[in-house]
């Protein structure tokens, strides 16, 4: 069997690949369109949510579970660790001085994205951990795919 760790390290890998689509894509979005920040982090999260609950529902639906009764499945098992993902991602973009008025090609607004999603990862990691210990979390899309 995998290890705790192991599975909260597998969970927050799958977290953070929908989580970082959805971010960058907003963040390019609203700098390439010139939106305010406000704007440009509802979208960069409101997007890190929707390719996140995409990519597990695909997971759960190739599982053979109907949509109806995928979607519990994928809140339940995704809502917190992607809330906490944003929360820590979009505080630390706000955190760093100019990261939000960079521009594309400014290696500030990249450098900024890198280390949020690092460090966003690395807060969740432990969240998952705790969930999945309680049969909570990413536990709940483990148990039907066995």
């Amino acid at each position: 069997m995998e290890s705790l760790t192991r599975q909260a390290v597998t969970a927050t890998l799958h977290c953070l690949t929908g989580c970082a689509i959805g971010e960058v894509a907003g963040m390019v979005l609203g700098t390439a369109l010139g939106w305010g920040n406000t704007t440009t982090i509802i979208v960069s999260i409101a997007l890190a949510f929707a390719f996140g609950y995409a990519l597990t529902l695909r997971s759960v639906r190739s599982a053979g579970l109907t949509l109806r009764a995928a979607l519990p499945v994928v809140l339940a098992a995704d809502t917190a660790s992607i809330a906490t993902m944003e929360l820590v991602d979009n505080g630390v973009v706000l955190a760093i001085p100019g990261a939000l008025d960079a521009g594309l090609a400014d290696a500030r607004f990249w450098l900024s994205l890198l280390i949020s999603l690092v460090l966003a990862f690395a807060v969740t990691v432990p969240v998952n951990r705790f969930l999945i210990a309680r049969g909570r979390g990413h536990a709940v899309v483990h148990q039907h795919h066995r």
